[in-house]
């Protein structure tokens, strides 16, 4: 079947997934900048502020108080095109073995039909999603060694071997390609998750200068993201190794220049899986109304959002509506 937008739907008949192995050692109290950027002086975190009431946190538009689902997706080229993307708050965009990425698709404004294709979970989710308090996270599994750190971690996990019924598989697509999430389902499995609160985002107005761009590529080992300025839809739209996935179209594009480094823990073909050191602070480039502006991040430990600034200190604002996160630590 076929999907709003063009995606494909999947069709019925849910299969169980098989839980997979890595462990989260070195978590907690992991800091970096830019791999090839002297150590800057520390920028202060500007004070939090309240968005108004009846304004999403992670977009800065008008929405309903939800809770926060984040579903891992699947991202090498038998995964595309995906389903769902369109309706995330945010996107992050992860390294994963072999020099491939993984997305993490957060949802609370909106919740679409389906999302997917599902893939597993990786050691630097665990820092990552602690910004959002207790979330429910979807995904297809994780290697066994991982697995008792997410059991403990403060989030309500979703799998397609806790939650069958909140998954199904499309017959057209081959496995592991094929996994999709019902969010409904998911969250209706987790009443008590958190909603969606302050991670350090500000929207508004544009900072002051900044460099026309209508075009801005960002490369991973073995992946390519081109985000091509379209001032009509006053968003960027998205194309992977050449080619557009759909009608994605995020009003900011945010690239956080992070230490990437090998873990201890490897795949079942026995590729290393990296480590995305989110805490910490360093550079960034924010995309957003047809220009780029050089930011600085800064997020103290993992329990608090990442707060964007300008190199001189003060919020650097988002425009409205959907962001997206890479997390390079390519130049």
């Amino acid at each position: 079947m076929t999907g709003a937008r063009g995606h494909r739907r999947p069709g019925a008949a849910a299969t169980a997934a098989v839980l997979c192995a890595v462990t989260a050692a070195g978590l907690y109290g992991c800091s970096g900048s830019g791999p090839s950027e002297p150590r800057p002086t520390p920028t202060p975190t500007p004070a939090p502020t309240t968005p108004p009431a009846g304004t999403s946190p992670l977009t800065g538009l008008p929405a309903r108080s939800g809770p926060v689902l984040a579903v891992k997706i699947d991202n090498v080229p038998a995964a595309r095109p995906h389903t769902g993307l369109t309706g995330a708050d945010l996107v992050y965009v992860e390294q994963v073995e072999s020099g491939q990425t993984r997305l993490m698709a957060v949802y609370s404004s909106r919740t679409p039909e389906l999302v997917g294709p599902v893939r597993s979970a990786r050691e630097s989710d665990l820092a990552l999603l602690r910004q959002f308090g207790s979330p429910v996270l979807a995904y297809s599994g994780a290697q066994s060694a991982l697995t008792p750190l997410l059991k403990a971690a403060p989030l309500h996990l979703v799998s397609e071997g806790t939650t069958p019924g909140a998954f199904l598989r499309d017959p057209a697509r081959s496995a592991p390609h094929n996994l999709y999430l019902r969010p409904a389902r998911a969250l209706a499995a987790a009443p008590n998750a958190t909603h969606a609160k302050d991670i350090g985002f500000r929207f508004g107005a544009a900072p002051q200068g900044g460099e026309p761009v209508n075009s801005r590529t960002v490369r991973f080992p073995a992946v390519r993201y081109t985000f091509t300025w379209a001032p009509a839809a006053k968003a960027w739209h998205v194309a992977m190794d050449g080619r557009p996935d759909g009608p994605l179209a995020p009003a900011t594009v945010v690239v956080q220049h992070i230490t990437v480094r090998s873990s201890r823990f490897h795949d079942f073909l026995g590729a290393v899986s990296p480590y995305s050191v989110t805490t910490g602070s360093g550079t960034a480039e924010v995309l957003r109304d047809g220009r780029a502006y050089p930011a600085r991040w800064s997020r103290p430990d993992a329990d608090r959002g990442t707060a964007f600034t300008t190199p001189a200190g003060a919020p650097l604002n988002f425009a409205p509506g959907q962001v997206w996160v890479l997390l390079t630590g390519t130049r």
